[in-house]
């Protein structure tokens, strides 16, 4: 620092990463550390200026109360406390009103960002390859298959006595059945009208279970992800993930203050959480809560999370909540250093030096940006237990029916003999 002036500038300083990230060291000076700190330096360097750093006393960045009075950082610059919020903030036409703002370090989006949903089996995995109507369809077609086949072979069997068939339900059922588990059948009917029923079910089985086999295939290989949340109607719409607004931020009271149906909810239903994002993305981490987040500080997490732990517990959802809104330096009304602070940014912002100190904070997100699906490595993987879980359930529940029929039968059969 220099010893321009006998008073310090003051300038307000909170927590937002990655921009900045404030700690106080042993002796209680407060320390700011991010892509603002190096702005703050030139700033001061480029106008000799000797300053002070203040901590908002509840450590928000401000919101303008039914009184007039506002909180935290942007309090801080109403009531002429200091010169300068470094921030940055979102640039909002109430916060317009109380200073001026810089020109805009970076122009922003914001999006929801939760746990990262995992790879899951489905117990009921072998029946997606047909939707519930083709099943429905396909059972009542074997059934009427059967029975046109035990009224053709009865019908035969009266004009042609030649042609009788013993166990006619019995063959008709085992024909069917063997058609549709694509098994050859070594019955085959004597008369030519139930031969063509016959060859017309093979035929149709040949198509449908050969789709069904492939589809089936193409499933099982595929890695299965669902992803409950990629827009702000599907976050309401479940009761799975809680989501948190701070009060003191930006998107606390622009969801308070929305007028659209779905982001009322998202207000009324929400849970409210004491800090912003990065200072809670422990909680997002482990899946306690989804938050709304400007998408340079989810993408600071996701790649704090992937360089500590080498894997990404975070999914960012699809839809932008809010778009393109400027991110921006605070001063107070008619300040003499912003028009000298604006024309450091022009000269950051055409070097591409402020790009670059934002890239530096992110740079191990580009992995965790992929779809969920993609989280499996690439090669061949066996079918686990997990994958074959349904059919391995069918086959216990008709292990279990035969097993009841068995002693249905047996005790039955003993209860006559008595």
């Amino acid at each position: 620092m220099t010893a321009a002036s006998p008073q310090p500038l003051k300038i307000a300083v909170g927590t937002w990463g990655p921009w900045a990230i404030v700690s106080r060291r042993e002796d209680g000076a407060i320390v700011v550390e991010g892509t603002m700190r190096r702005i703050l330096e030139m700033f001061t360097q480029a106008m000799n200026l000797d300053y002070q750093l203040v901590l908002a006393p509840d450590g928000k960045w401000g919101n303008l109360n039914t009184s007039g009075y506002w909180s935290g950082l942007m309090g801080l610059i109403q009531r002429k406390e200091v010169e300068i919020a470094l921030g940055p903030f979102i640039v909002t036409s109430e916060r317009e009103e109380l200073c001026d703002f810089s020109l805009p370090l970076y122009i922003e989006n914001s999006a929801i960002v939760y746990q990262r949903p995992a790879l899951e089996s489905d117990i009921m995995g072998f029946l997606k390859p047909f939707s519930l109507t083709v099943w429905v369809l396909l059972l009542l077609s074997a059934m009427s298959v059967g029975l046109v086949l035990v009224w053709a072979l009865w019908v035969e069997g009266k004009i042609f006595p030649s042609t009788f068939t013993r166990n006619k339900v019995s063959k008709a059922a085992i024909c069917v059945f063997k058609s549709i588990t694509q098994e050859s059948s070594s019955w085959v009917p004597a008369g030519n009208g139930s031969r063509g029923v016959v060859a017309t079910w093979f035929m149709a089985s040949l198509v449908f279970f050969t789709s069904y086999g492939s589809t089936l295939t193409s499933l099982l290989t595929v890695p299965r992800v669902n992803v409950p949340i990629d827009s702000v109607a599907d976050l309401v719409a479940q009761d799975t993930i809680r989501w948190g607004l701070a009060p003191g931020y930006m998107w606390y009271q622009y969801f308070r203050d929305s007028e659209d149906d779905v982001r009322r909810q998202v207000f009324e239903r929400t849970a409210l959480v004491p800090t912003g994002c990065y200072r809670s993305r422990s909680q997002v981490i482990y899946g306690d809560l989804a938050r709304f987040c400007d998408v340079t500080t989810i993408l600071k997490i996701m790649s704090l999370d992937f360089s500590m732990n080498g894997k990404c517990h975070l999914y960012m959802a699809k839809e932008t909540v809010h778009s393109n809104f400027p991110v921006s330096v605070a001063f107070q009304k008619n300040s003499p250093h912003l028009p000298r602070a604006n024309k450091i940014l022009i000269q950051l912002q055409e070097s591409g030096i402020l790009g670059k100190w934002r890239s530096e904070h992110i740079n191990n997100a580009t992995q965790c940006l992929r779809h969920p699906s993609k989280d499996r490595p690439p090669g061949l993987y066996p079918l686990t237990l997990h994958d074959l879980s349904g059919p391995f359930l069918l086959l216990a529940v008709g292990v279990m029916s035969a097993l009841v029929c068995f002693l249905g039968e047996t005790l039955g059969f003993r209860f006559w003999q008595d």
